[in-house]
């Protein structure tokens, strides 16, 4: 058992922040997006990705809209280095996009930098110290005041050397990493010190960026410590206040959403949440959860699947099949209950002017998906999520009776089988088992003649293997073939009739109508179903009639023809 947590950890604490406002409002806008997939997430695989490998994630970010791209930690090794220097000296880089680099705060490693964006257009230099006690006093051995000069003359060497390259668009961006873990007041006096040494003003911004470099609390306490500095910061008019949530506690993605309501511009993080630990924000479920709400986030998502393929091979890591939005399972229902209401959902929804289908907080469409996974089909499923298939891919709109018998055929078929049936399986065991019957009755032709005010028909069949002539008369073809069969010793009622036109395409494209008769035996023993398909309706009916005199009980057929005889 896990020991008593009270005698090893303690609760983080809260922030007196009385009246907060974050609760009472809702996002209305996107915020900045950077993505650090390149850097942030690259150095946290376990094989960092190859030229060819980031070049092609960096051509896919500028694909979705990203402006802000951190590409590299040029200090860190040569190849890092390098590839900045392939993005500036190839133009690589779109005339809308800022890329953005990383650094340590300290001399060589700024000068590094800074000559690995010479020539550059526009580019974020972003440095960081870390400022919380713990690093203060174990790691570095710094006071407060140490640690506030480390920054801030960083900070007045990265001015000196962009002075230097004036042909540059020169951004500052500063993380006092560890933010969450540093005591309020004093990451406070740090960020104004920094924005005083580079001179901030609203022509001018600083990007203060406020990292939970380890996610320690819940988020609304990273609310909280976001709405304390928003309020209190020095030229809060000359600052892009921005989010860099860590997933430690699997909460990034809704302290990125609470603190964007507690006054932050700016998100940075990975496409799919990869990172150090348990990763960084995920940015498309972050940029997602805004469209489900009616905010265009500016994130062109469109093809989702393309998005989330490119970055697999570029990260060499899988997208988790129940990952949000993108995972491949997640617009999937196996349960029954879940595609009953899918597929009512479905049925209704057009009529109105929201998406509004139950279990689907987002249309797949809108993401590239199709509808064909949506609905599958397992030893769990129902008669809804079969019937969906049925009907969405081949045009078969099942009765609803039909419905519940029909899903016990695939429930015995997937239970012996074992795993998932997919729908081309469905149709083909809808066709076995309602439109291939051809014994002990194959249906041959049928030629209808009018006598009077009756229909007649004479039906043109094998029974068991011998060819055979049946006439009838009725008030119309169906009642005309029955009262045929019964000339040949098969006593059948009618119970109900549909017919309906295929417009899906499929194996049953070709086909024009699906008709569907349940019938009874003279002898009593419950209904039964039978279908046919045909380009002629009554074709179809003939065959939906003979269809489910094959499906009778042999008992129930052999007695009702002894009888007759």
């Amino acid at each position: 058992m896990l020991q008593n947590p009270a005698t090893k950890y303690r609760p983080f604490p809260s922030v007196d922040l009385a009246d907060r406002q974050w609760p009472h409002r809702s996002i209305t806008k996107p915020p900045i997006w950077m993505s650090t997939d390149l850097r942030d997430g690259n150095q946290s695989l376990f094989e960092p990705m190859n030229v060819e490998r980031k070049m092609r994630l960096f051509r896919l970010l500028c694909e979705i809209g990203f402006k802000e791209i951190e590409v590299a930690f040029p200090s860190a090794s040569q190849t890092e280095f390098d590839f900045v220097r392939r993005l500036v000296e190839g133009d690589h880089i779109p005339a809308d996009v800022c890329i953005e680099v990383l650094t340590p705060a300290r001399e060589h490693l700024i000068r590094r930098t800074m000559d690995s964006l010479r020539g550059a257009r526009k580019a974020i230099v972003h440095v960081y110290n870390a400022t919380s006690r713990p690093f203060r006093d174990f790691v570095f051995g710094m006071t407060r005041a140490e640690v506030v000069n480390l920054a801030v003359s960083a900070v007045e060497l990265i001015r000196q050397l962009a002075a230097e390259q004036p042909a540059t668009d020169w951004v500052l961006e500063y993380s006092p990493e560890t933010f969450t873990a540093t005591e309020l007041d004093f990451a406070l006096e740090v960020c104004n010190a920094v924005t005083a040494a580079w001179g901030a003003s609203p022509e001018r911004k600083v990007i203060l960026n406020l990292p939970t470099t380890v996610e320690l609390a819940t988020p609304n306490v990273y609310a909280d410590q976001i709405e304390w500095m928003h309020r209190h910061l020095d030229r809060r008019d000359s600052i892009i206040l921005s989010l860099h949530p860590h997933n430690d506690r699997g909460t990034a993605v809704a302290a990125a959403e609470l603190a964007l309501m507690a006054g932050a511009d700016r998100v940075e993080g990975c496409l799919f949440g990869n990172g150090e630990r348990t990763g960084n924000v995920d940015l498309v479920t972050l940029a997602l959860n805004l469209y489900t709400q009616g905010v265009a986030p500016g994130l062109d998502f469109s093809d989702i699947n393309a998005v989330a393929r490119t970055v697999e091979h570029c990260n060499q890591l899988p997208i988790h099949p129940r990952h949000p939005y993108v995972g491949d399972l997640v617009f999937t229902a196996f349960s029954g209950s879940h595609q009953d209401a899918i597929k009512k959902g479905f049925a209704v929804n057009p009529a109105g002017p929201l998406w509004n289908v139950p279990y689907l907080p987002i249309d797949p469409a809108d993401l590239g998906r199709s509808y064909e996974s949506v609905i599958r089909i397992n030893s769990q499923s129902g008669k809804g999520g079969i019937a969906y298939l049925l009907e969405n891919e081949y045009g078969v709109v099942m009765p609803r009776r039909l419905q519940v018998e029909f899903s016990g055929v695939v429930q015995q078929y997937t239970e012996r089988h074992g795993g998932e049936i997919s729908a081309a399986q469905i149709w083909q065991l809808f066709a076995t088992t309602y439109l291939d019957t051809c014994a002990p009755i194959c249906y041959r032709e049928h030629r209808l003649f009018e006598n009077g005010h009756a229909q007649g028909i004479r039906l043109t069949v094998d029974i068991d293997g011998s060819a055979r002539v049946l006439t009838g008369e009725g008030n119309g073809p169906i009642d005309a073939a029955v009262n045929a069969l019964r000339s040949a010793g098969i006593s059948v009622q009618v119970r109900s009739y549909e017919e309906r036109s295929m417009s899906a395409s499929g194996e049953g494209g070709n086909a024009k109508a699906c008709a569907f008769i349940e019938i009874t035996s003279g002898s009593g023993g419950g209904e039964v179903y039978g279908a046919g398909v045909d380009a002629n309706i009554v074709t179809a009916s003939i065959k939906a009639l003979l269809s489910s005199v094959n499906r009778l009980p042999a008992s129930l057929r052999q007695g009702e023809r002894q009888a007759a005889a």
